[in-house]
C-alpha cells in the first residue's frame, strides 16, 4: 500500500489530502472519501486505507482545512461531554456544500495528474455531513463522478439554497443512500422525497435504511459504532464501486 499526504490548492487555501493506493504498479479506479463531522483522525484514515485495499486510489481530504489546525478528535469524548458537540461546530461551519463542491473540482483535477488511476469515472462516498458533500459533488460533476454513496447522512433535503437535493436531477451516477434506523435527521419522508427526485431524473439508485443502526454506525471510534451494519456498509460500498468503476 502506498500512502502519502499531499496538498491540493483551492480557491480558499491549501487542503491537506491523504492518498492511499495499491502498490502494484497498475492503474486503479479513483475514489474520494469525505469524512464525518469529526474530521481527519486515525479511524477515518483507516477507512481510506481499507477502501484502497480493494483496488482503488483513494483521496481522503481534510474537509475542515479552512478552520486551521484541530484534533485529532475523539468521538467518545464528544459524546460523553456535556455540550461536547459545541467544540466541533466551528469546524462544521467552516465548510458547506457550495465551498466543498469547489474543493471537489480541485480534487478531480488532481486525480487527472496521477499516472496510477484508470478510467474517467470517479466514485465518491461520505459519512454524516460528508455524505452531503459526496452527494452534491455527484450532481455537480455528473460527467466525472460515476458512483455516489452516502451513509448515515442527514440533511440531504433542506429548505435552503445549499440543499444537496437541488442537484439530484443532474445526477448521472449510480447512487446508494444508506440511512440509519435511529436517525431523526433522515426521516422516512425525506427518503421518500429523495427517491422521487432521483427517480424522476432517471437515476439508478438504491435507498435503504439499516435496521437498529444509529447515526454514525460506520465509525469504529464512535460509541454508536455497529459492527454488523458497518460491515454491511463495506460490502455494499465496494460492490457499488466494483460494478461501476473501471
Amino acid at each position: 500500500m502506498k500512502e502519502e499526504k499531499i496538498t491540493v490548492k483551492t480557491a480558499d487555501g491549501d487542503c491537506p489530502v491523504y492518498v492511499f493506493a495499491p502498490d502494484d504498479g497498475s492503474r486503479h479506479p479513483a475514489a474520494i472519501m469525505y469524512t464525518d463531522a469529526f474530521g481527519i483522525r486515525p479511524a477515518s484514515l483507516a477507512m481510506g486505507r481499507r477502501l484502497a485495499s480493494h483496488g482503488y486510489v483513494v483521496l481522503v481530504p481534510d474537509i475542515f482545512y479552512r478552520a486551521g489546525s484541530y484534533g485529532p478528535i475523539d468521538p467518545h469524548e464528544i459524546y460523553s461531554t456535556p455540550n461536547g458537540f459545541d467544540s466541533v461546530r466551528p469546524l462544521m461551519a467552516s465548510t458547506d456544500t457550495r465551498r466543498a463542491t469547489a474543493d471537489s473540482g480541485r480534487l478531480l483535477d488532481y486525480l487527472d495528474t496521477r499516472d496510477d488511476t484508470s478510467g474517467t469515472g470517479v466514485g465518491v462516498t461520505g459519512y454524516c455531513m460528508g455524505g452531503t458533500l459526496a452527494f452534491t459533488a455527484g450532481g455537480s460533476y455528473p460527467d466525472r463522478i460515476a458512483a455516489v454513496a452516502t451513509f448515515h447522512t442527514a440533511r440531504l433535503i433542506t429548505d435552503d439554497e445549499l440543499s444537496p437535493s437541488l442537484v439530484a436531477t443532474a445526477m448521472k451516477a449510480r447512487v446508494l443512500v444508506a440511512g440509519a434506523d435511529h436517525d431523526p435527521g433522515y426521516p422516512p419522508e425525506m427518503a421518500q422525497e429523495l427517491d422521487r427526485l432521483l427517480g424522476e431524473a432517471g437515476v439508478e439508485r438504491t435507498l435503504e435504511v439499516y435496521p437498529e443502526a444509529r447515526h454514525g454506525f460506520t465509525q469504529t471510534d464512535s460509541p454508536v459504532y455497529d459492527e454488523q451494519a458497518a460491515e454491511r456498509h463495506w460490502s455494499e460500498l465496494v460492490g457499488l464501486f466494483d460494478s461501476t468503476l473501471v
